[in-house]
């Protein structure tokens, strides 16, 4: 693509005849603003006696008879000179501490100073520029080049850029364009076009067209271009990598370059090249590139860069990759495992990459055996004499964390070898959440595999401590019955995962007197509600109810469930029940609120219970002394017996299971983390932040909730005892830190 015909600013001869001629006379200056801290000054005449000025002049403005300020002046020769002038000049004054007009200037000492008048009204940088190019003749790219030698020193603005444009534009009028720009996905922006005046090697550029003038590195290669004006050559650059050049926004660069400065704009009739198709454009360059060696390996390393193909089957040794699970939580937080067979160490470095992001996996994975692979390739004959190696860690598992604004930006695995070439392997992530996919992939991993605690510890625990949480979303709400929150704290009850028929406990409110009249809620997960709604709708009339169910999309456990269905009321107060528990006897639902109206605003638990009248939760209490468990139920186990004739009692964390709390607790504080498998850390880590944030809890023995421990099925005891330990080492790692500091506040983080 040639593109020879130059923009309207510079093409525009109206412009130029107007600038040329506009009130040019000796003794008189045209001012022009650069930015809002420097003035262009141009006019006819000399500033000082004797030879042509470039340089630092001390200047006096309008009645200042000091002189203290400076401005830099180049002088030249005028193309067409007349009798009452045979020079012309440039300044660039500062106009800091000037909060007027100026109307006179001053060039030199008093003694030998030579005054120019202001003319009345400031001409624009294409006037300015165009009077300059017009006056010094053969002589404009000089000046030009010295002024712009000045301006680019300082703190220029976007204005002052197009200032420096404009300069430049008029000295090297049709000098060419940037015709192509090509995005990477490493964050470079590959440039193409034609000039005369580009020269081989590396340079400092400043981007034109973002609202903040952006200076960044470029090295620059030339290759022939027969179709170029005047034999010009044509020019490929790569632009450094900045979070604040974008390829859309650009419109030229500005250059300094061994034959001065040069402004290469960019044109209307631009391509714009995706990060896909950039590097097949640059490989069809590359054989007719000529540059500095360091030049040309970089556009070879962008002509081997991702294009959305992989690679890595293709490769000449035994280097192969596979991925068995790929899963991307919120945030962009990525959890992969798989194998890369490698026995010969031909690769340097595995990364992850996503845009201009980023994550290096061989610094932060976990291997373990993985024999299946070594097997697999027993078959292959070019693959034969590596065989015999023992390396056999041939999987791995490993977190990362890549956010991308343009949620369609591919995620690929990039692989260094030793001789710098790169291979690459795409793949497409499974979004769910960040528990769901620390449960897949432990899942997936044999349980007496002995890198299981080093996955757990280095890979599982950190990916959710710091993956975010997915907030529960209301999907459908439906009444059955004359529901009014208004008439008495609503029941809250949570159907979680594993608690699949609460029909039993439809029935128990129902035959008690204080909660048949109780308005109740019942969330469930979105596919449940589709199955159940209208069975439980009946259920709830038959037994002569008020209730409100409610659909919730991205949700799992008890504790979602509960915060959905709070946020579908109004009311100031609910009580909360898990679906998984039964209450014991009748009257629990009046005692819980009358012990709630005298310790208002805090929350209110039972004593949870089992079957064999053995106390399952009796409050908790913080015991930094135990190194594993630094909040302790003390009452675990004994005989119920032992707690019921206890008072109200205040504890260090109520359970949200089953309470009576202020509706708006939960949301307060952004609701329960997301950052663990079970559900016995999730609730005692928002019992312990409410508990802190000011709503006090207590414990009412006088009443007991039947109920068994976590009800979800792990498949396996092995299983359940896997998530348990993964739970309570992040429920460690966030809490012990903060409950040692308050006990012992000298140990707190400075």
């Amino acid at each position: 693509m040639l593109v020879t015909e130059q923009s309207p600013a510079v093409r525009n001869p109206t412009a130029v005849k107007h600038g040329a001629n506009r009130a040019m006379r000796p003794g008189r200056v045209i001012g022009c603003p650069v930015n809002e801290t420097t003035l262009l000054i141009v006019g006819l005449g000399r500033v000082l006696a004797g030879e042509v000025v470039a340089g630092e002049v001390i200047v006096g403005v309008d009645g200042d008879q000091t002189g203290t300020r400076s401005a830099f002046v180049s002088e030249w020769r005028l193309a067409a000179p007349s009798p009452r002038a045979k020079h012309g000049f440039a300044a660039l004054l500062p106009t800091e501490g000037t909060d007027r007009a100026m109307t006179a200037i001053r060039f030199g000492e008093e003694e030998t100073s030579v005054r120019y008048i202001f003319a009345p009204r400031l001409a624009s940088a294409e006037e300015a520029a165009a009077i300059v190019a017009e006056t010094a003749g053969p002589q404009s790219a000089a000046v030009i080049d010295r002024l712009v030698d000045v301006m680019m020193a300082g703190n220029l603005n976007r204005r002052g850029l197009l200032t420096v444009t404009a300069l430049l534009q008029a000295a090297h009028a049709n000098d060419g364009f940037i015709e192509l720009i090509g995005e990477s996905h490493e964050g470079a922006t590959f440039l193409q076009g034609w000039s005369r005046g580009m020269a081989p090697g590396p340079c400092r550029v400043s981007v034109v067209g973002n609202a903040t003038p952006v200076a960044s590195e470029c090295g620059i290669a030339v290759f022939s271009r027969p179709d170029a004006p005047d034999g010009a050559p044509g020019f490929v650059g790569l632009l450094a990598a900045t979070k604040d050049v974008r390829a859309r926004d650009i419109e030229g660069l500005v250059i300094r370059g061994r034959a001065g400065w040069r402004y290469a704009p960019v044109h209307p009739r631009k391509r714009i090249l995706s990060p896909l198709e950039t590097p097949e454009h640059v490989r069809s360059i590359l054989p007719r590139a000529h540059g500095a060696p360091d030049m040309l390996l970089s556009l070879r390393a962008a002509a081997n860069s991702f294009d959305g193909k992989e690679t890595v089957s293709s490769l000449p040794f035994p280097v192969r990759m596979g991925i068995d699970n790929m899963f991307e939580a919120d945030g962009g937080k990525l959890l992969a495992s798989g194998w890369l067979y490698d026995p010969d160490a031909h690769v340097t470095a595995v990364r992850l990459r996503r845009g201009d992001g980023a994550a290096c996996l061989d610094e932060r994975w976990t291997r373990l055996d993985r024999p299946d692979v070594t097997d697999s390739f027993n078959d292959q004959q070019h693959f034969a004499p590596s065989i015999r190696a023992e390396q056999r860690a041939h999987g791995f598992i490993a977190h990362a964390h890549l956010p991308s604004e343009d949620h369609g930006a591919p995620l690929y695995f990039e692989l260094t070898l030793r001789d710098s070439r790169r291979a690459f392997l795409p793949v497409k992530p499974t979004r769910v959440s960040a528990r769901l996919a620390a449960l897949r992939q432990i899942g997936s991993i044999d349980p007496t595999n002995c890198a299981l605690p080093a996955i757990v510890d280095t890979q599982i625990v950190p990916f959710l401590s710091e993956s975010g949480r997915s907030t529960p979303v209301t999907d459908a709400v439906l009444d059955a019955g004359a529901f009014d929150q208004e008439s008495s704290p609503p029941i809250v009850i949570g159907a979680g995962e594993g608690e699949e028929n609460i029909a039993p406990l439809l029935a128990l409110l129902a035959l008690d007197p204080e909660t048949r009249r109780a308005p109740i809620v019942i969330a469930m997960p979105a596919d449940r509600f589709r199955r159940q709604a209208a069975r439980l709708k009946e259920l709830v009339r038959f037994y002569r109810l008020s209730a409100r169910f409610v659909s919730v999309k991205g949700a799992g456990d008890f504790y979602d469930m509960l915060e959905a269905g709070t946020q579908a009321l109004s009311c100031e107060t609910v009580v909360s029940l898990s679906a998984s528990l039964v209450p014991r006897g009748t009257g629990w639902y009046g005692k819980l609120l009358a012990t709630a109206g005298t310790v208002k605003g805090s929350i209110i638990s039972p004593v949870l219970a089992y079957e064999d009248h053995s106390v399952r939760w009796a409050g908790n209490w913080i015991d930094v002394d135990n190194g594993d468990q630094p909040v302790v139920g003390r009452y675990a186990g004994y005989p119920l017996k032992a707690v019921t004739e206890m008072k109200l009692t205040r504890i260090a964390a109520a359970s949200l299971e089953c309470c009576v709390t202020p509706r708006d607790a939960l949301s307060r504080l952004g609701g329960f983390s997301g950052g663990y498998l079970g559900a016995q850390e999730k609730g005692l880590d928002l019992g312990l932040r409410l508990s802190r944030s000011g709503i006090n809890s207590y414990l009412l023995p006088s009443v007991q909730i039947w109920g068994c421990d976590d009800a979800r099925d792990w498949n396996s005891p092995a299983m359940a005892a896997l998530v348990e330990e993964i739970d309570r080492k992040i429920f460690k790692s966030q809490w012990s830190p903060v409950l040692v500091g308050e006990k012992h506040p000298e140990k707190r983080p400075a």
